[in-house]
């Protein structure tokens, strides 16, 4: 038996970011170029808090007590510790003395709703951890709508948490707090909870009253929720990232959290200093998105032969080419420098995901280069 099999989307992605000449495929916000420094650029020279710890900035942010908040070594921790909390919380963990595809009408293994399409991870961890991993669809002909009723649909007796990212990962939709609520209430209904990865929820512009400026699930019963510095800061380096849960989950995600190495005190730190600084950083990465949103809706609003909504605000989308499916259209962009990614790794074989994180300068280039490569593909 694999634990942890491989996830094929990390396995291809890993490296081709630095490799590529145009990279269409990260979506941080990369606001400034690394220097060599310890620092990173945005934040050297800015002063640090003195009566503030980074637990105490994010339940300000939140409007939640501490005990609410765990900070983690990035959001690919917190979705696993959350993962683990929510299994453990169930009373159904799966039991590691049968193989792991054993699932029983006796023993049923607990299981995991996660939205199609959807960041891959997502599934793999809750498989890895000995769940069942079922799928709801988030359905594209409906714009990627969170539609409640699908987890009647898909939920069993072992039902114990779903999951959805917001904005939703591939499409940039961004589901508001009152739809989140009424998912919550559902899935609460059907005996279960919800987690919420929301690194992408603050790309909003205007910035909405929710923590970052943007929506969050946070607080709402049965809700687990994460996020990082890492999408709209573009502080991925720092790997910081956090849960927002009631503090039995909590409690259970640090319980699991030292099987794991710990948050460094360093990126701590510097993450006191982001948020002090928040004001300043949040302006920035605004002004950054927004520009890369224009430029993604013009650029596809002019090709007749590729479709998809660039949702308000989003600087990522994804998208399908009338002719050629997304292994095909990701394979040509790359013979010519350009990472774009394929949709199998979404569920989705036919689309292709597009996303606008470096400046807007990089991105213009890179984007010229792709139409380029999609005007070839046409003759």
């Amino acid at each position: 038996m694999t634990t942890f099999p491989a996830i094929p989307y990390l396995e291809w992605v890993v490296g081709r970011a630095d490799e590529a000449t145009f990279d269409l495929a990260t979506s941080d916000l990369r606001v400034a170029a690394d220097d060599g420094g310890v620092v990173p650029p945005i934040l050297a020279g800015l002063s640090d808090p003195v009566d503030e710890s980074l637990v105490s900035q994010l339940a300000a942010r939140y409007d939640v007590p501490e005990s609410w908040v765990l900070v983690t070594a990035g959001a690919s921790s917190a979705n696993f510790l959350a993962s683990c909390a929510l299994l453990d919380h169930s009373g159904r963990p799966g039991d590691v003395d049968d193989d792991h595809e054993d699932d029983s009408e006796d023993h049923p293994r607990p299981q995991v709703l996660v939205e199609k399409p959807g960041y891959q991870p997502l599934s793999a961890v809750p498989d890895a951890l000995g769940a069942r991993v079922d799928r709801f669809v988030r359905p594209p002909e409906y714009d990627y709508d969170i539609e409640p009723h699908r987890i009647d649909g898909a939920k069993s007796d072992s039902f114990t948490y779903a999951v959805v990212t917001n904005r939703h990962n591939p499409s940039g939709r961004l589901a508001s707090r009152a739809e989140l609520a009424e998912l919550a209430h559902v899935v609460g209904e059907a005996g279960g909870s919800l987690l919420v990865d929301e690194v992408y929820a603050p790309y909003v512009d205007p910035a909405h009253d929710g923590p970052f400026g943007g929506e969050t699930a946070a607080g709402l019963p049965n809700v687990v929720t994460t996020g990082s510095l890492t999408k709209f800061y573009g502080l991925g380096g720092l790997r910081i990232g956090w849960i927002i849960a009631d503090p039995a989950i909590v409690e259970r995600a640090r319980s699991a959290s030292l099987y794991l190495p710990s948050v460094a005190d360093p990126s701590r730190k510097l993450a006191r200093r982001a948020l002090h600084h928040s004001e300043r950083l949040e302006s920035t990465a605004r002004e950054h998105f927004s520009a890369n949103h224009e430029r993604l809706a013009s650029f596809v609003a002019d090709r007749s032969n590729v479709s998809g909504r660039i949702h308000a605000g989003g600087t990522f989308a994804f998208l399908s080419h009338d002719d050629y499916d997304g292994d095909e259209v990701a394979d040509a962009a790359w013979e010519r420098g350009v990472l774009v990614v394929p949709g199998r790794f979404f569920d989705a074989p036919e689309a292709f995901r597009v996303a606008l994180g470096g400046t807007p300068e990089e991105m213009a280039a890179a984007l010229d280069v792709f139409g380029e490569v999609l005007d070839d593909l046409a003759t």
